[in-house]
């Protein structure tokens, strides 16, 4: 069977943790019955334990790690590899990393140490030792032998695998004696925090070579499975790619991800250029919550999303200690997967259309902060179509290019810049990203003379006719500090600011919460010189803290003096998330509408689709099309073809449909 060859669509992630404390380990094992679940609920891939967080063992091996409550006759894992490939689907196998509470209690020496040389723990209260939670390795230890020697009596034992799937393999800073020793070795002093996490991050790459060699050097008459590092941050991806062969997104949205950290990093991940799939599981809250389900809405959205990104689904589940699969979590699955399937052939092999680049400062976790919510939920609301990148971005393929307020210009980037605006290119520079260090405009193209920070932490925004649309006439209030600028010669100011008649402080306010505006002042809080706008305003920061809508009016007003002809234009509501896939002779408009809603204290949840009514919807075309249909149950609907854009109406009542755009006499599907 050549099916690592074949990336996956539709994986489950099927977790089990199981203590040694829980006997009668697969007692109710039954490999026809558990294959045929998975392909009854159209999965074409499972990922199956050889080791757990808990250290243990679920295989045939003399290992002392072997399960106790593992029957000494029953091979689990290599029953459950062959009824999976029996059935013609992927068994990727996985391994715990930095969890190990086997060899934490065979071998405390090898436990990752404070600088206070307290043993690392991983758990709500890492600082009670009798807290239930996972006792965290250090790699610089024995141990990294240690797991290098059961990863190679599992490839030695399943070859060819389908894939390996390495998990908690976050960057570790340790104390021990083998991590200060090396640190010396490379010239870090362990003393200095800054050192400690460099050392980590080297640490790391230097194990995920080894071990991704040893996967590529067992499978040498293979094809090479891919082996993936889970844990790791996607910010990172760019250096340590060439470590992979594909890419896996963990982000369940009710277990702390939430409902925007997916697409952000998706955005991202998907300029990366490796095949990507992304984890969602049908647990209502997070790994582990096996005696629940999420609502059949949820996790329909959340695997719409997933598609909609150009990326295949895995969805998270866990297997019962005796071996036995949830009937009511696979009758949802198969639900949600049986949909996925069925629009599938739509858009794959497509690309994803974008007129825009963001470009943010990732820093080196996977954090949106406030800036990167803003800006994705805005333009996802305004149905614009983004990329979120870095600086080394090639900037030639975008419209429209934002910098996010985090982001820092270095010389390289500002003549990539220079040389993107002199060809036509159009910018906006959001907040602190238009000053450099000395706090001066960080291109001459942008227009503005500065005139330092504002004495004011709130300000009032008054837009000019030409950005107007949507807005009230008064001055609304910003929330967020601003700097000072007035517009240079050439250019001109789109947004005034009104500034109040004093600063609020403890001994002189006025009101409940800001001092009333006084008058305008001569600062602009928008300015534009050519195809160049600048905010002295954090306008995305703010709207991610604040979700004001005219913070998103008033963008979408900026940026639609730049780009004249957005791919879409509808009448929808602001829920509605949309991309565009280019596929052959078909253009493919992923449309949905889902409710997620604040239900309980950090618990964001969707139970309801929400409808779309003869929604008014058009979509830039360079010629008329001849067929425009809903997919995946191909309702044909009229349209009419005028001033570049095809004009129809869409009616989705089940939170998702695909608008195909058929361009050529083919009806490809």
């Amino acid at each position: 069977m050549n099916s690592q060859l074949i990336f996956p669509k539709r994986t489950i992630h099927l977790d089990f943790h199981t203590s040694p404390l829980i006997p009668d380990i697969g007692l109710n094992f039954d490999p026809d019955e558990f294959a045929g679940t998975f392909k009854k609920a159209h999965v074409d891939s499972v990922t199956v334990f050889a080791m757990c967080h808990h250290g243990h063992l679920y295989y045939n091996t003399n290992h002392q790690a072997r399960h106790p409550g593992l029957n000494e006759k029953l091979d689990l894992l290599e029953m459950q590899v062959e009824a999976l490939h029996k059935v013609n689907i992927r068994a990727p196998i996985y391994l715990s990393v930095l969890c190990n509470e086997f060899a934490a209690n065979l071998h405390p020496e090898w436990i990752a140490l404070t600088p206070e040389l307290r043993q690392v723990k991983w758990s709500v209260n890492p600082s009670d030792a009798f807290t239930a939670g996972w006792q965290l390795m250090d790699m610089s230890s024995p141990y990294q032998d240690y797991l290098a020697d059961i990863l190679a009596e599992v490839l030695k034992r399943f070859a060819p695998v389908d894939g390996i799937f390495m998990d908690i393999c976050w960057d570790q800073p340790s104390c021990s004696t083998w991590a200060v020793e090396a640190m010396l070795k490379k010239g870090y002093d362990p003393r200095k925090e800054d050192d400690r996490k460099r050392y980590a991050r080297g640490l790391s790459h230097q194990y995920m070579q080894r071990y991704r060699d040893m996967v590529e050097e067992a499978q040498r008459k293979h094809n090479p499975a891919g082996i993936w590092f889970n844990g790791r941050p996607k910010t990172n991806l760019a250096e340590e790619k060439k470590f992979l062969r594909h890419v896996e997104i963990e982000a369940l949205p009710t277990g702390g991800w939430g409902y925007a950290f997916f697409p952000y990093m998706a955005r991202y991940i998907r300029t990366i250029g490796l095949p990507t799939l992304s984890h969602t599981a049908r647990f209502f809250r997070s790994w582990g919550d096996d005696a629940s389900l999420k609502p059949e809405m949820a996790l329909k959205y959340e695997c719409c999303q997933i598609l909609s990104q150009g990326m295949t689904n895995g969805i998270g589940d866990m297997l019962g200690s005796k071996g036995n699969l949830n009937k009511p979590a696979y009758d949802l699955i198969g639900r949600v997967f049986g949909y996925i399937e069925a629009c599938e052939p739509y858009v794959e092999g497509g690309n994803l259309v974008s007129q825009i680049a963001v470009v943010v400062d990732l820093g080196t976790e996977d954090n949106p902060g406030m800036s990167g919510l803003g800006t994705m939920r805005a333009l996802q609301q305004l149905r614009h179509q983004f990329d979120i990148v870095q600086t080394d971005v090639e900037l030639g393929k975008y419209e429209l290019v934002i910098l996010t307020e985090t982001v820092l210009m270095n010389e390289s980037f500002k003549a990539k810049l220079q040389v993107y605006i002199q060809a036509g290119g159009a910018l906006i520079v959001c907040g602190q990203a238009a000053l450099n260090a000395d706090s001066q405009p960080i291109l001459d193209e942008l227009g503005i003379v500065v005139h330092g920070l504002s004495p004011f932490t709130h300000t009032f925004l008054h837009a000019n006719e030409k950005v107007s649309n949507g807005l009230a006439d008064l001055g609304y209030v910003m929330y967020e500090p601003c700097f000072r600028m007035v517009p240079a010669p050439e250019a001109e100011a789109l947004v005034q600011v009104g500034e109040p008649y004093f600063q609020r402080e403890y001994n002189h306010f006025s009101g409940h919460f800001y001092t009333p505006e006084d008058k305008l002042s001569e600062y602009a809080a928008v300015i534009k010189k050519g195809r160049v706008i600048t905010f002295s305003v954090p306008i995305l920061e703010a709207y991610g803290k604040h979700a004001v809508t005219n913070y998103r009016i008033l963008l979408g007003n900026c940026i639609d003096l730049l780009i004249e002809e957005p791919i879409i234009r509808d009448k929808g509501p602001s829920n509605l998330e949309t991309t565009v896939v280019r596929r052959g002779n078909s253009t493919v408009v992923h449309l949905m509408s889902f409710a997620p809603m604040r239900r309980a204290e950090n618990l964001d949840i969707v139970e309801d689709a929400f409808p779309l009514v003869d929604m008014q919807i058009a979509i830039k075309m360079a010629k008329k099309p001849t067929r425009v249909f809903l997919a995946p149950n191909e309702r044909d609907l009229t349209f009419e073809y005028r001033d570049g854009y095809v004009h129809t109406k869409v009616t989705v009542l089940d939170g998702h449909a695909l608008l195909v755009i058929m361009d050529g006499a083919d009806n490809e599907n």
